[in-house]
């Protein structure tokens, strides 16, 4: 608008138009020119009622409990993998678990429909000093209002399960008995041979292999087809790639250390970062669960409470064998 308003525009439209009235009219005024090309070429003209733009109103999200529906999703949690040990319950069965940190969870960012196209919560985990983050990562950060996290991850959920930014999610997000799953990075293995990727037999261990005992064989056919088929299972890179671990069982859990004790194995060596959230195929009971997580009274004292462990029953599974 700024370049069509120059003086010398103006000072043209006003020749044209004044060779363009007839002899027996008067010319147009000053003042009406003036009128003509400020309706014409100003933006008042585009901000009638009918061209305006209504926002929609800001979506208020607030951290109180609610009831959960089957078809809610909640937020998942990061944990750090501490390493494996071996408990025995109540009934004196052995039991492999492997324990898990929630290293102070928080809503880092909130995605919504209106503005992502897309419901889900960024959870931040740890901390971290600003000389080991870019200069993006801080600035996303503090445009949040948030601490400074070491790992972040977005879970997608419903839309009642959104909680707002700050919020703080620890080990009691989850209930002892419950099953989840655990996703992860597993350990690299490196560059490895067929019989150990893939668990191949390998080759006669004595007559008739000359140095190929461990040889994967033949890996195609002759002039038809003449190739090598994708997805050939060969020596390559092992390892190192994300994994889930579905249907873990919650053992125990312990809120005033942050700790879980999950049954089984894990994604991951000692130290790194594994993702849970509620079992897509066996999943919980939603009256037993805290929806959209877990909220601590005012007057709770989380140090003094002593671990939940899950609920075994009141029958020996050894009697019943026997």
């Amino acid at each position: 608008m700024a370049a069509l308003s120059t003086r010398g525009l103006v000072s043209r439209l006003h020749q044209h138009f004044l060779s363009l009235s007839r002899p027996f009219a008067a010319a147009p005024t000053s003042l009406a020119f003036h009128a003509l090309t400020r309706r014409l070429f100003s933006s008042d003209a585009l901000m009638d009622g009918s061209q305006i733009l209504h926002q929609p109103p800001t979506r208020i999200i607030q951290a109180t409990p609610a009831i959960m529906t089957p078809n809610s999703k909640r937020t998942g949690i990061i944990a750090v993998k501490c390493g494996m040990t071996a408990l025995w319950d109540k009934w004196g069965a052995r039991l492999p678990i492997t324990i898990l940190w929630v290293d102070d969870n928080i809503v880092s960012q909130v995605k919504t429909v209106e503005k992502e196209g897309i419901f889900s919560l960024q959870i931040g985990c740890g901390h971290k000093k600003p000389k080991h983050l870019t200069k993006p990562e801080v600035g996303h950060f503090r445009a949040q209002g948030v601490p400074l996290k070491r790992k972040l991850k977005e879970f997608p959920v419903t839309e009642d399960a959104l909680l707002p930014v700050g919020t703080s999610l620890g080990v009691r997000h989850f209930v002892p008995g419950q099953y989840v799953d655990v996703a992860g990075t597993s350990r690299g293995k490196g560059f490895q041979g067929a019989m150990k990727r893939w668990g191949f037999k390998g080759m006669p261990a004595s007559h008739g292999a000359s140095l190929s005992h461990r040889s994967p064989g033949s890996t195609g056919q002759r002039d038809a087809p003449g190739k090598v088929f994708k997805g050939k299972k060969m020596p390559g890179r092992m390892g190192g790639k994300t994994r889930t671990v579905k249907n873990v069982w919650v053992y125990k859990i312990d809120p005033a250390r942050n700790l879980m004790w999950v049954r089984g194995q894990v994604p991951g060596a000692k130290g790194n970062f594994v993702f849970i959230k509620d079992s897509v195929y066996k999943k919980p009971d939603v009256s037993m669960l805290p929806f959209p997580t877990y909220f601590a009274a005012e007057d709770e004292d989380e140090t003094n409470i002593e671990p939940l462990v899950a609920d075994l029953g009141e029958v020996d599974p050894f009697m019943v064998a026997d």
